[in-house]
């Protein structure tokens, strides 16, 4: 037996396996005890095993024992025993790696031992599986067993309501999809209150289909997108106002920060223009920011020196190197305010409010495990990114099914014909076929071959997606024929039906190898499940994609030259071994670009692990802020006092400009002046100020009762936050698209994403500080205080596909226009080339 265990899995498997096996024999000799209790004991012993976790044992320790009362109530409740190799999988689920269990071999009842175990702690367990359907059937069948036992089972599907989805996830076993787990937990990260999290923190997930979503869908990150509350119309009227402003008068310009800021007069200016009361109420903070970003385009960006204008666009000048930094934009509104002031097309705000790669959002779980038939091509993918080792568990029954070698055709269409006469001619004998295409065209065409061929079959492709299940279930029924695409149907099982043993069992046909070895495999693998007779074979041709990108024109020159015609396959094992090694080379470039997109995601995971971070310790406070606005207001302070007494001489510090700054953001004019801030060290500025600053605190404290002042905190704090937030995450998007521009100037694109990333992220936070101390100071305290999400009609989309066409809006002609000059509806076009057609 090891020898033949050798054989098969290798040595170091074989390690695993014996370690395994150890711990099988642990539980097998608890199973007579086990078996003699009542339901009720049985029951009993959930809340027995929570009582000596809790008195110090560990889940290790537990194992054994609740891996037994898993199996017997299994037993009793689903009238299944699992055998020795699925709680083999079981055991490895607990330690955190993946067990590759090849299809049939129960993975499904294989996880609720695991499950089990580790919602004895109490912090919740995540089943996380491909599609809904599944999700739903698994919390159906298995939750019975888990409430046999004691546990709440909860389902998160699309649709619930939050309160819904919050009993879910607080039940000790949760099953979902992938899709709906990451975007939950985005959703979180942007509510306004804690009660309106469903989440608890991520403690232990199980992945069905592991490969599928943590390989096959790496690349795809989740996006939760909104209509910005900003329009091109508040960028316009802003930039017509800061046109009418005098420098001196109504605004002060520091070139060393090229920081502008309005002075009292241009705040009057302001609130006669725009008819308001006060610039700074809350209702106004977005014409704040407008007129803030309008100020900085004019007087602070230099057209040709800052920027140029191509095209219609602005391009950012880079200011080391010179460069034009195409794809580039300027942040936080500054981009659409320069637009305006060039007379330009004002682009769209931001969209991205949140996303999150699968990759990093499952590496955030305390522990995670994964199933599979199919992961050990991919093992090293596994190990280096999430810390996971495949453990290649046996099969219960040797497998009997016939492998049998690729048949490669010179053309599609003899290879097409070809498969349609092995399906007739196993048809005809009433053994199931299941047909695995790579593309939704082929398996059409193959059903309008065989609907000639007078072959009765059923398509499963996305069109028909609804069906899955009722299809792949009933495809081992005695003369199925099932046309699927390769990654139809996981997860759900294929039985034979009576008599088709006698006839052999399903035979699988391949239509054309996939550029990953897995998906093959897993299409070969729905044959000869549990020791069940089968067969598996793949037809090629030479216009096939995969082999003509690898070198089939001498193999075609060859079957020419020997004269063969379509009718004439090569069966030959030199081809199939050259097929693996062209696979192996697609599988080593899809890995590589994975490990770049993990990459670059990993300098945006770091900064969103600080946002979300601080953003819940805001909404979690229970006592004030007021410590942390402080903070805020400290180094804001410390910023502008260092940058006005650098010279080394302090007749030549720049005092008049600490205090402009101070009177606009901070004080009132009475407050504070040039003089008082004579013979004092920077340290004695910054602290003399501070002090003018808290005793103004203490003032806006006594107006209001202590709780609406805590509100009036946080309500500044997640605005300003959730603000810049967006900003950055979309400024981060632009470079992450232009940055391998950079590898053009011989330097390394993800170096530089690295640092400018951090550089941005620096300039954030300043932004988030500067612009909390200013409005806390500033603003004016109503008693009807509410959070405002800063972005209304989110939509949850995976990939970043959902990308709406725009349409023209109306536009009524009010006035002469020629027909070269701009469109008024703001298209960008020339007016003969838009409304003027």
């Amino acid at each position: 037996m090891a020898s033949l265990l050798t054989k098969i899995f290798g040595d170091g498997t074989k390690k695993q396996l014996s370690k395994l096996q150890k711990k099988v024999d642990e539980i097998e000799a608890i199973e007579p005890e086990i078996e003699k209790l009542s339901d009720d004991q049985l029951r009993g012993k959930t809340d027995e095993f929570r009582e000596r976790f809790s008195n110090g044992e560990s889940l290790e320790d537990l194992m054994a024992e609740a891996y037994a009362v898993v199996r017997e109530a299994s037993k009793r409740v689903l009238g299944m025993r699992p055998f020795p190799v699925q709680l083999m999988g079981a055991i490895s689920l607990h330690e955190g790696n993946i067990a590759e269990m090849k299809t049939g071999e129960g993975k499904t009842l294989a996880s609720t031992m695991p499950a089990y175990l580790n919602a004895i702690e109490g912090k919740g367990v995540h089943i996380i599986t491909v599609n809904e359907y599944l999700a739903d059937r698994d919390a159906k069948e298995m939750g019975q067993l888990y409430g046999f036992l004691g546990l709440t089972v909860g389902l998160n599907g699309n649709g619930l309501s939050k309160e819904e989805k919050r009993e879910a996830y607080h039940c000790d076993i949760t099953y979902g999809t992938n899709n709906e787990f990451g975007f939950d937990y985005l959703r979180d990260n942007m509510v306004l209150y804690k009660e309106q999290m469903v989440q608890r923190p991520l403690n232990f997930a199980i992945i069905d289909e592991v490969d599928s979503i943590l390989i096959d869908e790496a690349r795809t990150p989740l996006i939760i997108s909104g209509t910005a509350q900003k329009s091109a119309q508040m960028y316009q009227q802003a930039n017509s106002f800061v046109t009418t402003l005098k420098r001196e008068e109504d605004y002060t310009y520091d070139e060393k920060t090229k920081g502008v800021q309005l002075t009292e007069e241009g705040i009057n200016k302001a609130e006669r223009y725009f008819n308001i009361e006060n610039l700074f109420d809350l209702n106004n903070v977005s014409l704040t920011h407008h007129i803030n970003q309008a100020l900085k385009a004019h007087v602070a960006m230099q057209l040709d020196t800052d920027y140029v204008v191509q095209e219609g666009e602005v391009i950012i000048v880079d200011q080391f190197t010179g460069r034009l930094m195409k794809g580039r934009r300027y942040s936080d509104g500054l981009h659409q305010a320069i637009e305006a002031k060039e007379g330009l097309q004002i682009q769209n705000e931001s969209m991205t409010l949140a996303s999150i790669t699968f990759q990093n959002f499952f590496r955030m779980y305390n522990k995670l495990s994964g199933m599979t038939g199919t992961a050990k091509t991919e093992e090293e993918e596994f190990r280096n990114i999430y810390n996971m080792d495949v453990v290649a568990i046996p099969t219960n029954k040797p497998i009997i099914r016939d492998d049998k070698p690729d048949m490669i055709y010179k053309s599609m269409q003899g290879k097409f014909q070809a498969v349609v006469r092995e399906i007739k001619e196993r048809y005809e004998k009433g053994q199931p076929i299941l047909v695995g295409t790579v593309a939704v065209e082929t398996s059409e065409l193959i059903s309008k071959m065989l609907q000639k061929a007078g072959v009765r079959h059923n398509v499963l492709n996305a069109k028909n997606h609804y069906r899955e299940a009722e299809i792949i279930e009933n495809a081992g029924q005695k003369g199925a024929v099932t046309i699927a695409t390769n990654m139809a149907g996981r997860g759900t099982d294929i039985k034979l039906g009576d008599g088709v043993k006698e006839v052999g069992g399903l035979a699988v046909i391949g239509t054309e190898r996939h550029e990953s070895r897995r998906i093959d495999n897993q299409l070969r693998g729905r044959a000869g499940r549990q020791g069940d007779p089968g067969m598996s074979q793949f037809y090629l041709s030479m216009e096939d994609e995969l082999m003509r990108r690898f070198g089939s024109d001498n193999l075609r020159s060859m079957m020419e030259r020997l004269g063969m015609d379509d009718s004439q396959p090569i069966e030959s094992k030199m081809v199939s071994r050259a097929v693996e090694s062209a696979q192996k080379r697609v599988e080593g470039n899809n890995f590589d670009a994975r490990k770049t997109v993990l990459s670059y995601d990993d300098v945006l995971r770091q900064q969103r692990e600080i946002i979300y971070k601080q953003r819940f310790d805001v909404i979690e406070a229970n006592e004030d802020l007021r410590e942390i606005v402080e903070g805020m207001i400290h180094s804001t302070l410390e910023r502008v006092v260092n940058v006005n007494t650098q010279q080394e001489l302090d007749e030549e510090w720049e005092l008049d400009t600490i205090v402009e700054y101070v009177h606009g953001n901070l004080l009132e004019p009475e407050d504070i002046s040039a003089d008082d801030l004579k013979g004092k060290e920077p340290e004695e500025i910054t602290e003399f100020i501070m002090d003018k600053v808290r005793a103004r605190y203490d003032e806006k404290e006594e107006e209001l009762s202590p709780e609406q002042m805590r509100e009036f905190e946080k309500v500044i704090v997640l605005r300003t936050v959730d603000t810049k937030w967006m900003d950055h995450i979309d400024q981060m998007d632009q470079l992450r698209q232009g940055i391998h521009l950079r590898a053009y100037g011989q330097t390394d694109p993800l170096q530089e994403y690295q640092a400018e990333g951090f550089r941005m992220f620096e300039e954030m936070i300043v932004a988030i500080e500067e612009e909390v101390s200013r409005y806390v100071m500033k603003a004016q305290i109503r008693d009807n205080l509410k959070r405002q999400e800063v972005v209304k009609n989110t939509q949850a989309v995976s990939g970043g596909t959902d990308e709406k066409k725009k349409s023209r809006k109306p536009y009524v002609k009010t006035q002469d226009v020629g027909r070269n000059d701009p469109c008024p509806c703001g298209s960008g076009k020339k007016y003969k080339n838009c409304h003027g057609k």
